[in-house]
């Protein structure tokens, strides 16, 4: 199995810039894609952006594209939501996904996920 726990969320304002973190362990996968989906109140979940293992390939949600960035250090087992530009729409709950093969941005189709972090963006 494997376990993947979220941390970094909070509250910023408007504009300002949050690190998220999804650390993992437990078994690991020669192919393997992380994701971040995020979901708000009465609101589907949504894909943000995923990264394959090598990190060669990265995919981004509309909403989010050119203010996210998603890393991963696999020496340190470790994704990253590097999330800039804030704004309140982006508040919502941030789930850290893990997947082992193929490339998908369907959260029915990621078999891990971490408990979420809440992230608030203050107007």
């Amino acid at each position: 199995q494997v376990q993947l726990v979220e941390s970094g969320g909070g509250l910023v304002q408007t504009g300002g810039s949050l690190r998220l973190s999804c650390a993992r362990s437990g078994r690991t996968f020669i192919f393997d894609i992380m994701a971040w989906f995020r979901q708000a109140p009465g609101k589907e979940r949504e894909f943000v952006g995923a990264i394959n293992r090598s990190g060669s390939r990265t995919d981004y949600g509309d909403a989010v594209k050119g203010r996210f960035t998603i890393t991963r250090d696999n020496a340190k087992n470790t994704m990253y939501l590097q999330m800039n530009s804030l704004k309140p729409e982006d508040t919502a709950v941030y789930y850290c996904a893990l997947q082992p093969g193929v490339w998908n941005m369907s959260p029915g189709e990621y078999s891990y996920w971490g408990q979420g972090t809440q992230v608030t963006v203050s107007s």
